[in-house]
C-alpha cells in the first residue's frame, strides 16, 4: 500500500508543479493611453478604479516601453520580440510577420496552449489594400499562432470599416460613411474617423462593447478545459474616434477620459469573466498601452488633467510619453500584490518572458532583441534589461542605456512641436538625458557628456539602422 501511495504522490505533485508552471496568460493591450491617464500611476483625477484594483493585486512597473510609438510597430515587437526598426512597416500592402517567423501564440501554442486574439490587429494582410472579401484574409493572426480571431483590421479611424472572424471578413466592407470630427477639437481628436468603406454590420460606437463581449464569451468557453489559454485582447480605445456610450458619457469631465473609464469597464468585464469562471488564481493578466495619447498642453490646461503626467510629449514622439507605457502584471501566488517594480522592461520581451515560463528554448534567429524578466516578476531579481531602442525613424531613435536616454537628432520626431529643429554650429546635434534626475526631459546634456554621447553612437551602430 506504501508503494502504491508514493508513486501516486509524486504523480499529483509533478501534475501541479505543471499546472502551476503554465496558468492562462490573458494580456490587454490598450491602444493610446497614456502613463497619465489611470489613477495607480498617480492621477487621483482619472476613473480607472478596475485597473487600479489590478495594480494593487500585482505588480506595477514604471520603466516599461513600447518599442514604437505608434500602433504597428509596437504590435510588431510584442508579437516577435523584435525591434520593429528591423522590418519594413507598410502594413497596407503586406502582411508586417513573415511567413513561419516565431511569434508569442505560436510558442504558446507549441507547448500546449490554446490561442485567440480579439481586436485590433493592424499588421496587414498580403495583397492589400484590394481584397477580394470573398476569399480568406492571408497573413493575419491565425497565420501565425492564433488558432481564433475575432477583430478589426486596424484603428478605428482608419478605413475600410468591418469585422474579421478568424481569416474572413464578416461582411464585406460594400458601403460608404462619411468623415467624423467633433468640434473643439483637433481634426485627429474627438470622435474622428474619415471616409470610405464600411461593412453593412459595422457601427463605430459598438466596436469595443462588441470585443469586449467576445472576450467574456471566450474566456467562458474555456471554463473547465484541459490545457491552459492564451488570449491576446487587443483594445481600439482609447484611441480615435472616442466614443463612450451613454452609461460614461459626462462621467469625467472631458469626452477622452470617458473613453478611458469605459476602457477601464472593459477590462473590468475580462477580470469579472475569469473570476466567475474559477480561472482567476491560475491566471496571469497583463496589462499595457501600445504607446502614449493625442493630448496637447492645451487640452491639459482645459480640462486639467494630463493623460502625459509627468511625462514630456504624446503619441509618436521619441519623448518619453510617445513610448513609456503604463504596465500592469497580475498572477496570485506568484507576483507579489501591491509591488512596484522600476526594472527597465520593453514590448520586445514578452517572447522571451513566456517562453521561460514554459520552459521553451529560443533560438538564436527567434525573438533575438526579446530579453527574459520572469525572474522580476517573481521577486528574484530587481533588475532586468540594461539597454532598448524605441523607435523606427533613423533620425528620432530613442535609445535607453541604464538612466541615461539618447535621441540622435533634435525635435519629437512625432506630434508634438517642434517636430524637427536644426541644429547650429557648436550646438548639440541630439538629444542627452539623464532620467533619474529628469524624467521631464527638459536638460539636454549633449554638450555637457560627450564621451556618453559616443558610447549611445556606438550603440546605435550596431543595430545597422
Amino acid at each position: 500500500m506504501k508503494s502504491a501511495f508514493i508513486p501516486f504522490l509524486f504523480f499529483l505533485l509533478l501534475h501541479f508543479s505543471v499546472t502551476a508552471a503554465q496558468p492562462n496568460i490573458v494580456f490587454i493591450l490598450a491602444d493610446d493611453m497614456g502613463y497619465g491617464d489611470l489613477g495607480c500611476y498617480g492621477h487621483p483625477r482619472a476613473k480607472t478604479p478596475v485597473i487600479d484594483g489590478l495594480a494593487k493585486e500585482g505588480v506595477r512597473f514604471t520603466q516599461h516601453y513600447s518599442n514604437g510609438t505608434e500602433c504597428s510597430p509596437t504590435r510588431t515587437a510584442f508579437l516577435t520580440g523584435r525591434y520593429p526598426h528591423r522590418i519594413k512597416l507598410n502594413w497596407r500592402s503586406q502582411a508586417l510577420i513573415e511567413e513561419g517567423r516565431t511569434t508569442v501564440p505560436s510558442v504558446l501554442r507549441g507547448k500546449g496552449y490554446t490561442t485567440a486574439m480579439i481586436g485590433k490587429w493592424h499588421l496587414g494582410f498580403e495583397g492589400g489594400p484590394n481584397y477580394d472579401y470573398s476569399k480568406p484574409l492571408v497573413g493575419g493572426p491565425v497565420d501565425h499562432g492564433f488558432n481564433s480571431y475575432f477583430g478589426i483590421p486596424h484603428s478605428l479611424d482608419i478605413v475600410p470599416y468591418y469585422y474579421i472572424r478568424d481569416a474572413r471578413a464578416v461582411q464585406a466592407p460594400t458601403g460608404k460613411i462619411g468623415p467624423r470630427n467633433t468640434e473643439g477639437w483637433t481634426r485627429i481628436q474627438g470622435e474622428f474617423w474619415r471616409e470610405g468603406p464600411i461593412s453593412p454590420d459595422f457601427k463605430h460606437i459598438e466596436v469595443l462593447p462588441r470585443l469586449a463581449g467576445e472576450s467574456v464569451k471566450y474566456i467562458e468557453g474555456r471554463k473547465g478545459a484541459k490545457n491552459p489559454f492564451f488570449l491576446y485582447v487587443a483594445l481600439p480605445a482609447p484611441h480615435t474616434p472616442w466614443l463612450p456610450t451613454k452609461k460614461f458619457q459626462g462621467k469625467t469631465g472631458n469626452m477622452y477620459s470617458d473613453f478611458v473609464a469605459m476602457v477601464d469597464d472593459t477590462v473590468g468585464q475580462i477580470l469579472g469573466a475569469l473570476d466567475q469562471g474559477g480561472m482567476a488564481k491560475n491566471t496571469l493578466v497583463v496589462f499595457t498601452s501600445d504607446n502614449g495619447p493625442v493630448w496637447y498642453d492645451t487640452d491639459t490646461k482645459r480640462f486639467g488633467h494630463s493623460a502625459t503626467t509627468p511625462l514630456r510629449g504624446m503619441k509618436a514622439d521619441a519623448w518619453e510619453a510617445g513610448h513609456r507605457m503604463p504596465f500592469i502584471v497580475r498572477w496570485p501566488g506568484r507576483v507579489k500584490a501591491g509591488a512596484v517594480s522600476d526594472a527597465l522592461v520593453c514590448q520586445t520581451d514578452f517572447l522571451a518572458t513566456f517562453s521561460a515560463l514554459t520552459k521553451r528554448k529560443l533560438d538564436d534567429n527567434e525573438a533575438e532583441d526579446s530579453e527574459n524578466f520572469l525572474p522580476v516578476l517573481l521577486g528574484q531579481r530587481d533588475m532586468a534589461r540594461q539597454q532598448l531602442v524605441t523607435g523606427t525613424k533613423p533620425t528620432h531613435m530613442s535609445v535607453r542605456n541604464g538612466y541615461w536616454k539618447y535621441v540622435p537628432s533634435l525635435g519629437s520626431g512625432g506630434f508634438s512641436d517642434p517636430r524637427r529643429v536644426k541644429s547650429v554650429p557648436n550646438g548639440p546635434q541630439g538629444q542627452l538625458y539623464n532620467l533619474a534626475d529628469d524624467i521631464g526631459e527638459t536638460k539636454n546634456l549633449w554638450l555637457k557628456e560627450p564621451g556618453v554621447v559616443e558610447e549611445f553612437e556606438k550603440q546605435l551602430a550596431k543595430q545597422k539602422v
